[in-house]
């Protein structure tokens, strides 16, 4: 019986990882092998740093919670455990909004919890 190969699968394959490694310099774009270890390699970053990303802006908005906070008269824990003791739940994603695009508004809010 003949020896059978799929070509077709294994030439689509390889095609597939050369397209992902579009844009990458010197051999990365066009070598199969080099090719297929840096797309591993960048899918690997880009898996983690999709959960990087979370942790990253959650750090930005406090620090932009705090900054607005001091303006205040107030630091970061104490305007939230104040927050927390007035059962009001706003979270920091719009906490930092509002610090950075309504001040007037954040100051009636640190007003309200002083």
């Amino acid at each position: 019986m003949p020896r059978s190969v799929n070509s077709v699968a294994k030439r689509a394959r390889r095609k597939k990882t050369i397209k992902q490694a579009k844009g990458y310099f010197g051999r990365r774009k066009n070598v199969w092998t080099v090719a297929k270890n840096a797309v591993e390699k960048a899918m690997l970053y880009a898996y983690r740093d999709r959960r990087n990303k979370k942790r990253n802006f959650r750090s930005l908005w406090i620090m932009r919670i705090n900054a607005a906070a001091r303006l205040n008269g107030l630091t970061y824990s104490e305007f939230i455990s104040k927050l927390k003791a007035n059962n009001i739940d706003i979270n920091r994603k719009v906490l930092a909004d509002l610090a950075v695009n309504n001040p007037e508004a954040f100051k009636e809010l640190v007003s309200k919890l002083k």
